[in-house]
């Protein structure tokens, strides 16, 4: 769906961060979901120092932030499980399918994103410390064993499940750095392009960086 300035969901995301980051701000996940879910939204972009009131939506000052009438949602999961309870194309309808994309939507972020991010910020964020190589290995190697179960999942599957689910849309999204890949299994590499091959995560994609000014001012 196209972003619509008079949509009922408004999107709190960064008006700018560095090249580095572009393409894995988490406000890129939700897009996603409304993308597939068909819904249209707008978009309040944050530049320079968050205001003093916006911690009052979203404690830690981060994004995204949803609104949608009265109802105000942050952490990015929480908000795509929101998105998919209204859409049979990201949640089943059958209670067995929606418990199983419901389990991988926070297999996702438990079990996957704590191994990434702590290999991404050893090795990535923190690559001067001198505890760095230490740390940047023993994430690597918790990393490297998740990512190995997780292609004995998904053996020759396309999707997680047997159809595509806000499931696989999380775990994609968690999936997507080169740090991550770099570890992970020819099949989990191949689950990550297809889901970045989906269209409704090309718009998202699209509309992301739209918003990205290229000026840090």
């Amino acid at each position: 769906m196209p972003m619509n300035p008079d949509a009922a969901i408004e999107v709190t995301a960064f008006g700018w961060v560095p090249d580095f980051a572009r393409g894995q701000v988490r406000d890129l996940r939700v897009r996603w979901a409304l993308e597939e879910a068909g819904l249209s939204y707008r978009t309040r972009l944050l530049t320079g120092e968050r205001p003093a009131e916006y911690y009052r939506e979203q404690p830690w000052g981060q994004v995204p932030f949803y609104r949608e009438g009265a109802l105000q949602l942050f952490e990015c999961g929480a908000i795509a499980l929101h998105i998919a309870e209204r859409s049979e194309a990201l949640l089943p309808r059958d209670e067995v399918g929606r418990g199983r994309a419901i389990a991988w939507l926070f297999a996702a972020l438990n079990s996957m994103d704590v191994p990434v991010m702590g290999h991404v910020v050893a090795t990535a964020f923190h690559a001067d410390e001198p505890w760095s190589p230490g740390a940047s290995r023993a994430f690597g190697e918790f990393l490297r064993g998740r990512l190995a179960r997780l292609g004995d999942w998904l053996g020759d599957s396309e999707w997680l499940e047997d159809r595509f689910t806000v499931g696989d849309l999380m775990m994609v999204a968690t999936l997507r750095s080169d740090l991550a890949l770099e570890h992970a299994p020819d099949n989990v590499v191949a689950y990550v392009r297809r889901g970045e091959a989906r269209p409704a995560f090309r718009r998202a994609l699209d509309a992301h960086l739209a918003d990205l000014s290229p000026d840090p001012a």
